[in-house]
């Protein structure tokens, strides 16, 4: 089955963030889709105006065919968590938060949220990104946590972008995989204080994945630095 990445999307230049990074992931092998959550509540676009804001966003990539979701749900964490478990998708991407300082990483409330016990892989993008897109990756970190999953997603993916795989902290990096903690119940994503810094401190995109859950970006492993 095909790697499903799936892409909160609100056209703002936080979310076309996310879908910077979430292209980047889909070049690695995956399919890309489109998400808006409609709130019950407060600020939300009605039903066609989200489907435009999707097809807009589709299109600005040059994929208008690419899958796109409109879900309704008071908790956009939610929306997205229901969606992602109906079509068992693998990867959910978000950009920063909204005034995050242009280079910088810093998971909104949703992804934070997600972060604290989600079933998705968690991507989040540096702020201002869309506007440089990464074109290669040299070097793939890691921070495993003990969980040979976290380490064979890295390697899967560095494999599939023709990068290498090196530990966190020994160079220059392009892009982080990051473990859930070892407390953190099979297949939820849980962040610990340290790796919690690590994304806090990044200046590249981050992927978080659930505990025990390897990701197959469908590439040989790359030797590791």
């Amino acid at each position: 089955m095909s790697l499903k990445i799936i892409v909160s999307y609100d056209d703002t230049d936080m979310d076309r963030d996310a879908l910077a990074v979430g292209r980047l992931l889909a070049a690695a092998g995956g399919e890309l889709a489109l998400a808006y959550v409609r709130h019950s509540f407060g600020e939300s676009l009605e039903q066609q105006q989200a489907e435009e804001l999707l097809a807009r966003g589709a299109a600005s990539i040059g994929r208008p065919e690419m899958p796109q979701h409109v879900v309704v749900n008071p908790a956009t964490s939610v929306g997205l968590t229901e969606l992602a478990e109906k079509e068992q998708a693998d990867v959910i991407a978000f950009g920063s938060e909204y005034r995050t300082a242009r280079g910088l990483v810093k998971p909104g409330i949703s992804a934070h949220k997600l972060l604290l016990g989600g079933p998705s892989a968690i991507a989040v993008a540096p702020a201002g990104l869309h506007e440089n897109p990464i074109v290669s990756v040299a070097t793939v970190g890691v921070i495993d946590e003990g969980d040979p999953s976290a380490r064979q997603t890295a390697e899967s993916l560095a494999g599939a972008l023709g990068a290498t795989c090196a530990e966190y902290g020994s160079g220059s990096l392009d892009l982080l995989v990051v473990g859930s903690r070892p407390e953190a119940p099979d297949g939820r994503v849980v962040l610990s204080a340290k790796s919690d810094y690590a994304v806090e401190d990044a200046r590249y995109p981050v992927l978080v994945i659930p505990r025990g859950v390897s990701i197959d970006f469908g590439a040989p492993a790359p030797a590791t630095a």
